[in-house]
């Protein structure tokens, strides 16, 4: 090892005596001499200040990697790899200057250490007769003990005539700078020396804090990396500065130094930013939040250690299972009831086995699997859901979720011919209740009635998307809801029953005129409930307090505050509704037949493009056909007669809505059974293909 550094170090060597004789101050020459290392190194910092250019620009498909294959590292590492030979960057490049560093250091100690070899230029012969004066059995490693027995005089009369102009070389070698003796280790003699590894050691964390700032790569990382990086280096600098020479650390100290004046110069030269499109790395970044984010769950609680446990052997037995036909996915307990229809008549009508995977542990589908072996559940979390839909083997998968493929969940990768059918979770659009595209990405759509046949196909035309399969399913959930209204009972209440029932978007009821509407309301005949939206309540329980705390002397006869929300009892047992854009009111009006009362608060839209569809959203089409609306503004002097109005003509009500139910569902009084005919038909197609291939 001592051979290849001084091989090494010999024309690092000529550098640092070129900069001592220059400037007769060692302190200084090491300054110089770190510059000097700088600039010839200036062509490697140029290549890795653009490859790391290169990285950011690439930052954003990147991003966009790990979210669409998130939780699968070797597809994420391969499709990086792919990027990479396209744009040309080459990971290992960030790592070179660190290496060079090293070897720099490394030189740099040993020039330091051998200053008769790498300063003065003595020769072998001469500075081993010196080692023998000086009782130093290496000469390598003894030299500065050498130079400070010969700076202390003890040589003197001692040397032969020939050895004196090394002698008086060595005396002139003062290596003293700023009061510090740079031959010296910290450690070894204390003192003010405590103040080397504090310099370094700062040196390192304004370097580090700098380039967090202005290096674009390291900009880009996360918060985490940053300050690891920063606590590493510092630590390191931290331990250099206590027990290397006190030369290499001001080498050190002015790396550093040098390195920040660099960057900036760099940035100045080759702006990173200008190669940076800015918003789309952001968007890129959040949509990778918002994956890590799926599974918010306290890992350490007991319960979730169960849960995970309980996931990672659902996943095992799901994919032991193989000829999988049918896969439910669902997003938790309560979505069943939009799959009801369909897996009740399937399991009547075949002996077909549905598996059907759900991100609630708490699901209610394990119970009802307990009395039914032909329903398999199987419990995958939200993170681990991204891989298991992506390795999907089965003919066909239904699910509520939008957004396939644009979002979390993607089609398969292992079978291309997975046929995807998207089922409806409301009777309303899907062109403006969802996002741009949330259906693209289907086979099949079960549409709830014309109006989502026409907005899927106006979609394909006007974006020149291939053809889906459009079913006429209905919404047999608005079927369960009408019979479980009919079986109640319905005793004329002792005062109105009116519930208002805002969304939870911007500028819902809440957040606008509940004031305005329980004041106009309120009377003696009248007993107002206040029901939220549980998002709400979830998002604002600051809000909700204030509100109840405000109208906590009203009597609970007048006016009451729902909150629990395992029931939904008193919606259906009121006699008026008032909302903003709530999906509820039509689930309402449709089960009861009886009208809404809706207040024109800001469109709640998941889609601000939706006018790109010349068909009318429903949400906006439907509402005067259902009841009536009125504008904020327009409260005050009409809200309670509007409403005394539409609860005097209940019956016209119930006629009118009675007729717009039938044309706005397809195949009501079916309870899906056209879904059911569909999926049995489309397995046995499939089926037959499949032996038909053999």
């Amino acid at each position: 090892m001592n051979t290849v550094m001084y091989y090494l170090c010999w024309p690092l060597g000529w550098i640092m005596k070129w900069c001592w004789e220059l400037l007769d101050n060692y302190g200084l020459a090491i300054i110089l001499f770190t510059l000097c290392t700088k600039i010839i190194l200036l062509p490697l910092s140029i290549w890795v200040h653009k490859n790391s250019i290169k990285m950011v620009t690439i930052q954003p498909a990147i991003n966009r990697l790990k979210a669409k294959f998130y939780g699968d590292r070797d597809r994420i590492a391969e499709e990086e790899t792919k990027l990479y030979k396209t744009v040309g960057y080459n990971p290992f490049a960030s790592s070179i200057p660190l290496l060079v560093q090293l070897v720099l250091l490394m030189a740099v100690v040993y020039i330091i250490k051998q200053p008769l070899s790498h300063i003065l230029r003595l020769d072998a012969g001469t500075i081993a007769e010196l080692a023998k004066l000086a009782g130093v059995d290496d000469v390598m490693e003894g030299q500065l003990t050498i130079v400070q027995k010969a700076q202390a005089g003890l040589f003197d009369g001692l040397v032969s005539s020939d050895l004196i102009p090394a002698l008086d070389s060595i005396k002139a070698l003062n290596m003293s700078f700023c009061g510090f003796d740079l031959g010296v280790i910290a450690s070894e003699v204390w003192g003010k020396y405590i103040w080397v590894p504090i310099i370094a050691g700062v040196s390192s964390l304004i370097l580090c804090l700098v380039q967090n700032a202005i290096n674009v790569l390291q900009a880009e990382q996360s918060k985490l990396s940053r300050w690891g990086t920063t606590i590493l280096s510092v630590g390191i600098s931290l331990s250099l500065g206590f027990f290397v020479y006190c030369g290499v650390a001001l080498y050190w100290v002015a790396s550093n130094l040098f390195a920040i004046l660099q960057q900036i110069i760099l940035n100045k030269i080759i702006d990173p930013y200008k190669s940076v499109d800015k918003a789309d790395l952001e968007e890129s970044r959040q949509a990778l939040a918002d994956i890590e984010a799926l599974d918010s769950r306290n890992t350490k609680d007991e319960k979730s250690k169960e849960y995970a446990k309980r996931e990672k052997a659902d996943y095992k037995r799901f994919f032991k299972i193989v000829n999988k036909k049918l896969v439910v996915y669902s997003e938790r307990s309560g979505f069943y009831k939009y799959f009801e229809a369909l897996i009740e008549g399937l399991l009547k009508s075949s002996n077909l086995t549905i598996h059907y995977i759900t991100a609630d542990p708490e699901d209610a589908m394990f119970k009802r699997a307990e009395s039914e072996p032909r329903i398999k559940p199987y419990y995958i979390g939200p993170k681990k859901l991204i891989t298991m839909m992506m390795k999907l083997d089965t003919d066909i998968c239904i699910m509520t979720t939008p957004d396939l493929e644009n979002l979390y969940i993607k089609r398969s990768l292992y079978r291309k011919d997975v046929e995807y059918i998207y089922v409806p979770h409301d009777m309303m659009s899907v062109h403006m209740g969802f996002r741009k595209g949330a259906l693209d990405h289907f086979d099949t759509v079960f549409a709830t009635g014309g109006h989502v046949e026409r907005e899927v196909r106006s979609t394909e035309k006007v974006f020149g998307l291939p053809a889906k399969t459009i079913v006429p399913f209905g919404y047999p959930l608005a079927e369960k809801l009408e019979k479980s209204y009919e079986a109640m009972d319905k005793t004329p209440h002792t005062r109105k029953e009116i519930l208002i029932a805002p969304s939870w978007q911007e500028d819902n009821l809440l957040d606008s005129v509940i004031d305005v509407l329980i004041a106009q309301l309120s009377a003696d005949d009248v007993h107002l409930t206040v029901r939220p939206h549980p998002e709400y309540v979830k998002r604002y329980p600051d809000r909700i307090e204030a509100l109840t705390a405000k109208y906590k002397d009203v009597p609970a006869e007048r006016l009451t505050f729902e909150l629990d929300f395992t029931t939904n009892t008193s919606i259906y047992s009121s006699d008026l509704l008032i909302t903003d854009w709530s999906a509820i009111a039509y689930e309402f009006c449709f089960s009861t037949k009886k009208p809404v009362l809706f207040v024109n608060t800001k469109i709640k839209m998941e889609n601000p493009d939706y006018k790109d569809i010349p068909d009318v959203p429903v949400e906006i089409s439907l509402r005067d056909q259902v009841g009536v609306s009125l504008e904020k503004d327009e409260l005050p002097a009409r809200v309670n007669d509007a409403a005394r109005d539409l609860l005097a003509n209940g019956e016209a009500w119930n006629a009118r809505i009675t007729e717009l139910l039938h044309q706005h569902l397809f195949s009501y009084g079916t309870n899906g059974a056209v879904g059911v005919k569909y999926i049995l038909t489309r397995l046995r197609d499939i089926q037959n293909q499949k032996k038909n291939q053999k």
